[in-house]
């Protein structure tokens, strides 16, 4: 159904949530190093079906790489930067400095 069809007045907005860790130390590949080979997955959340998008864990290099070819990404109005926190504030810090110092520049994002 289109957005006029629906009622609705103005474009809609797209929003994709991934995980992205550039493996830039020691710490990096010890934790995520292992998970190359994630892909979408399908589960619930309070009783209804949900997506939850792959994760990606690279050196920053084939991380630019590999997103530049994730769809879902490109046609974004929103990207969600999903980090766990069981490693603290200080390390999720890192990893997104890392993301924006080391892959958002290969990617034009801003």
């Amino acid at each position: 159904m289109g957005r006029r069809v629906a009622g609705h007045e103005r474009e809609p907005r797209v929003s994709v949530s991934r995980s992205i860790f550039p493996l830039v130390d020691d710490r990096d590949r010890a934790f995520f190093g292992h998970d190359r080979a994630s892909s979408d997955q399908v589960g619930f959340i309070d009783g209804g079906t949900a997506c939850f998008g792959k994760s990606y864990a690279a050196e920053p290099d084939q991380l630019v790489e590999e997103l530049a070819k994730d769809e879902a990404t490109a046609v974004a109005d929103t990207l969600l930067i999903t980090v766990p926190n069981r490693f603290g504030v200080e390390y999720n810090a890192h990893v997104i400095e890392s993301l924006l110092t080391h892959v958002a520049p290969g990617l034009g994002w801003r």
